[in-house]
């Protein structure tokens, strides 16, 4: 597999507008997000967006530039960091993202309001700061 920079810019933009939408989201408050079932499913959803793009940016760079397949989602981050593509402070804050994809995916049916918050209280700086060294990345690249 070859690394395609215009699938991962394309996917890292759509990150961004993620992220812009959470921040909204989350300055409505904690109890907005509490006690409105439509805006804890617009968080869920952005979230679960946000985890899935971070993931499948890694794997993509993973597969295409390191020949690399992780086999799960935390392996991912792992390798990113081991691998200089992302910084080994980010992979420590971003550590636990791939079990949180998997409650927002597979726990839809009883997933705690709690946890959302404190998901979204953190993952619109963790998903800027993962776009940004993935820029950064890719413009050390050569073509």
């Amino acid at each position: 597999m070859t690394l395609r920079r215009r699938s991962v810019d394309a996917r890292l933009r759509r990150l961004h507008e993620i992220i812009r939408r959470l921040r909204r989201y989350r300055a409505r408050g904690e109890d907005a997000l509490r006690t409105d079932d439509d805006l804890q499913w617009l968080v869920e959803r952005g979230l679960h967006l946000g985890c899935e793009i971070v993931l499948d940016v890694g794997n993509h760079i993973l597969a295409g530039r390191f020949h690399r397949t992780p086999e799960s989602y935390e392996q991912i981050l792992e390798a990113l960091a081991s691998e200089g593509v992302i910084s080994v402070a980010l992979r420590a804050e971003m550590r636990g993202l791939g079990d949180f994809r998997n409650v927002l995916v597979h726990d839809y049916l009883g997933i705690d309001p709690e946890r959302v918050c404190e998901g979204l209280a953190k993952a619109p700086e963790h998903f800027e700061r993962f776009a940004g060294e993935i820029h950064g990345w890719l413009a050390a690249q050569p073509d």
